[in-house]
């Protein structure tokens, strides 16, 4: 981990771009990992599971590449997202093609898992686990996590309801190794908020989904640079599971984004077929409106770091 570990200190800006489910994919990661970010993508997003191999190869063998052409500025490691829920059955199969290709980052999300860590860390990887409370936390790392994502409220898809204050506070309290803060984290100020609460990473997503590498459909793109928070509605009616969807999609799909019934009550009230969540139903966070247009992921990274490096300027003033 000793190579992971310094490979974080060449990062030009303290940011981890989280995994979009459907959206993420080799070029989003890739261009991530050139500007000097962590760039990350869902193994599930490979389909059908045979694409990973593909996919992992096109990304190493990039990052290689381009690493041996800039020995003074080498990309930053990248990450891959594993959903270690006992009901995806791909885990396994994904976990050994992750191993085959030296992932250096893992993601967990859904459930800390001990013999998934303990595959990773045999293989020199880190372990970086998504929580929503202080509870889940400590749970990560009892199983042998070596870092958190502490998604508060107003983080994209299935986002929490914690104030990042809050948080990040009680983690703090008892756990002093990487943390990662995720939750309407838009700009290069923001970023730096994340470091003065506590987190040494800033979580961004929906930012780059308003990206030509991004595959995410036009409107979609679009929609990010239009709406602002008074269009994301939190809501568990589309997976069971409350999460962040921008309202546009959701009246595309016929519905009423201000009178979305409860999951427990759909189940019980809805006939139809629901839209699917993620492809009919988009996710977001609420850090949209800082989003003004779609650019490519060299150009929004650079904006952030100007952002950024303009904050931590005023502050020293």
């Amino acid at each position: 981990m000793t190579k992971i570990t310094d490979a974080f200190k060449r990062l030009t800006l303290p940011v981890i771009g989280s995994p979009l489910f459907t959206i993420s994919n080799p070029q989003l990661l890739i261009e991530q990992c050139k500007a000097g970010i962590v760039g990350s993508m869902p193994a599930l997003n490979a389909r059908p599971a045979s694409q990973l191999i593909d996919w992992l190869a096109e990304i190493t063998e990039t990052l290689a590449s381009y690493n041996a052409a800039h020995p003074q500025a080498p990309a930053a490691p990248f990450a891959i997202n594993q959903i270690v829920h006992k009901s995806n059955e791909r885990l396994m199969q994904d976990m050994e093609i992750c191993l085959r290709f030296k992932v250096p980052i893992y993601i967990t999300s859904l459930g800390a898992r001990q013999e998934i860590n303990d595959m990773a860390h045999a293989d020199g990887a880190m372990v970086f686990h998504d929580i929503i409370n202080n509870q889940f936390a400590r749970k990560a790392i009892e199983k042998g996590a070596d870092g958190l994502i502490a998604v508060a409220a107003g983080a994209g898809g299935h986002a929490g309801t914690k104030s990042p204050f809050a948080l990040i506070q009680e983690i703090r309290e008892w756990f002093d190794g990487p943390l990662v803060l995720s939750g309407s984290i838009s700009t290069g100020q923001a970023i730096l908020a994340a470091q003065a609460m506590g987190a040494d990473f800033a979580y961004m997503g929906s930012v780059f989904i308003a990206t030509h590498e991004a595959r995410a459909e036009k409107d979609y793109k679009q929609a990010i640079v239009d709406c602002n928070s008074d269009d994301v509605i939190y809501s568990n009616f589309f997976t069971g599971v409350h999460g962040n969807y921008l309202a546009p999609s959701i009246v595309r799909a016929g519905f009423d984004p201000n009178d979305l019934p409860s999951s427990e009550a759909s189940q019980m009230n809805f006939a139809g077929d629901k839209p699917k969540a993620w492809k009919e139903i988009w996710g977001s966070g609420q850090g949209i409106g800082a989003v003004k247009k779609i650019q490519g992921t060299a150009q929004l990274v650079a904006q952030l770091k100007l952002e950024y490096d303009r904050a931590k300027a005023l502050l020293c003033v």
